[in-house]
C-alpha cells in the first residue's frame, strides 16, 4: 500500500488490488502470505483484506476500502480457493469427507472479534491428515 500507487501509477492501481471487484464479476479470489516478502502468517493478510489497513489501523478508513473483504470471503480465499488454484480442493481447503483433515485450532473466533484485532489470531493446534502436529505450550 505504502509503494503500490508510485510504482504503478494512479490509473493501473484502478485495477490493482480489487479484491471486491473480482469477486463481483464472478472470479475466484486466491490468497496467500507472499511470503518471505511478507510473514507468513494467513491472519495477517486476512485481516489486511477486510479491514485495508496495517497492523497500526492505518490508513484511517482502510486503503482503496471499497475492495474490502468479509471475513468469510477473505477466509474461503485463504482455504479453499487457494487450494482450487493448486488444483488440490479434492483434498485441501476445507474440512469434508475423503480431505486430508488438515486444520488449526484458534484461540480466537475471527467472525465475531473485532475486524482490527484479526492479525492478532494465534494458533493453539495444527492438525495435518488428522493428527496433532503442533500444540501450543
Amino acid at each position: 500500500m505504502n509503494m503500490a500507487e508510485d510504482r504503478l501509477g494512479a490509473e493501473r492501481l484502478k485495477g490493482a488490488y480489487a479484491w471486491r471487484s473480482f469477486l463481483e464479476q464472478g472470479n475466484r479470489l486466491v490468497s496467500g502470505s507472499d511470503y518471505p516478502i511478507e510473514l507468513a502468517n494467513p491472519f495477517h493478510g486476512i485481516h489486511a483484506a477486510v479491514t485495508r489497513q496495517n497492523h497500526q489501523n492505518q490508513p484511517d478508513q482502510g486503503w482503496i476500502p471499497e475492495q474490502a473483504l468479509n471475513v468469510e470471503e477473505a477466509l474461503l480465499s485463504f482455504s479453499l480457493d487457494a487450494a482450487f488454484a493448486a488444483h488440490q480442493e479434492e483434498k485441501l481447503g476445507g474440512l469434508s469427507e475423503g480431505k486430508w483433515a488438515d486444520f488449526i485450532i484458534i484461540d480466537q473466533d475471527i467472525f465475531t472479534i473485532s475486524p482490527e484485532d484479526i492479525w492478532k489470531t494465534k494458533v493453539l493446534q495444527t492438525w495435518v491428515a488428522g493428527k496433532l502436529v503442533y500444540e501450543q505450550e
